[in-house]
């Protein structure tokens, strides 16, 4: 497989991302929407979740395709991200029609970065607000590192982001990935610049500096974060005309990529989640070969997806971790 020509999950036509911050909350909202329904699902395997209308996005639920999906830094807060997206989508005429109504769909995910410095004594949650602008600036282009849910995320170790990577396969489908990793684990082995997901990087996509020489196989890892303050949410993408339940397969597949990425994973602590989505451009024309395909692109898509967003994330006064171009000494 090789990269897509912007290495963002946008590689998968039809899709747009859009990012809103604020600084002085030091948090933001990240967008994906497309210019119609797309199939989408949900796995999640962290022991700390937070989100919004996951429920019908289960194979035997109702509504079969979502008008955006929404990651939101805020924690609980950050939820009524998604409910800013359904409002400026319904003015737009967007939704599932019930009778004169129409509903759009927006299942979202958040993170945890209530302690990460920002002002978060806010008298009206501005969450809603965000998602309203994160929405209008959506488009094929759009930052990574620090920004949109990544804005005020960090690691177990170093500051954390928005990451975004894409793979072409040679059956001509597209895959992408898009996370935000405020994660309790790390993206680099040890105290190195080397990430967990070296093996998986396509060109110097995080700084080709391949491979960990030592790898801690025996540390007992402790928590670097608190009860509640981690979770990594990400999306997996493809053209590909996938069924709710064969998305569903992608996007536990996926999972694989983010235990690649960040050690450890899926703790109790986290709420990691990870959405597939699918435009249903190309048809399966061998459904067997070309599922295991997408599934082991969407793993790999993720893990690179997560080293570009540690690897991108830009210093703003107050931090309280490390970037890794400041531990570092710069993106190669």
């Amino acid at each position: 497989m090789k990269a897509g020509a912007r290495n963002l999950i946008t590689d998968v036509a039809g899709l747009r991302v859009g990012n809103a911050e604020d600084l002085h909350l030091r948090s933001g909202v990240t967008v994906l929407s497309a210019d119609r329904p797309f199939t989408a699902a949900v796995h999640v395997m962290g022991g700390a979740p937070g989100t919004r209308e996951t429920d019908l996005l289960a194979p035997d639920k109702l509504v079969e395709g979502v008008d955006a999906l929404v990651l939101s830094g805020g924690s609980a807060f950050g939820l009524d991200a998604a409910s800013g997206v359904a409002g400026a989508l319904r003015a737009q005429g967007r939704g599932f029609r019930v009778g004169d109504h129409c509903v759009p769909i927006v299942p979202g995910a958040i993170l945890f970065d209530l302690m990460n410095g920002g002002d978060k004594g806010w008298e009206v949650n501005p969450y809603g607000a965000l998602g309203r602008k994160a929405l209008a600036a959506s488009g094929e282009a759009f930052a990574i590192g620090s920004a949109g849910a990544g804005y005020g995320a960090m690691t177990g170790t170093l500051k954390g982001g928005l990451g975004s990577a894409s793979a072409v396969l040679e059956n001509g489908m597209t895959v992408g990935a898009l996370v935000a990793v405020n994660a309790l684990g790390s993206a680099t082995v040890g105290d190195g610049a080397a990430f967990w997901a070296a093996p998986w990087e396509i060109g110097d996509e995080f700084g080709g500096l391949g491979a960990a020489q030592v790898y801690p196989g025996a540390e007992e890892p402790k928590p670097m974060k608190r009860m509640g303050e981690a979770t990594t949410i990400a999306i997996v993408a493809t053209d590909a005309a996938l069924t709710k339940a064969q998305a569903l397969r992608m996007a536990t597949a996926a999972h694989d990529g983010m235990a690649r990425a960040l050690v450890p994973s899926h703790t109790p602590l986290d709420g990691d989640l990870v959405f597939a989505a699918a435009t249903g451009a190309r048809a399966l024309t061998d459904p067997v070969a070309d599922s295991f395909a997408l599934c082991h692109a969407a793993a790999c898509c993720l893990a690179r997806a997560i080293a570009r967003a540690v690897y991108a994330a830009t210093p703003l006064p107050g931090d309280r971790q490390p970037c890794w171009s400041s531990r570092f000494g710069g993106r190669s």
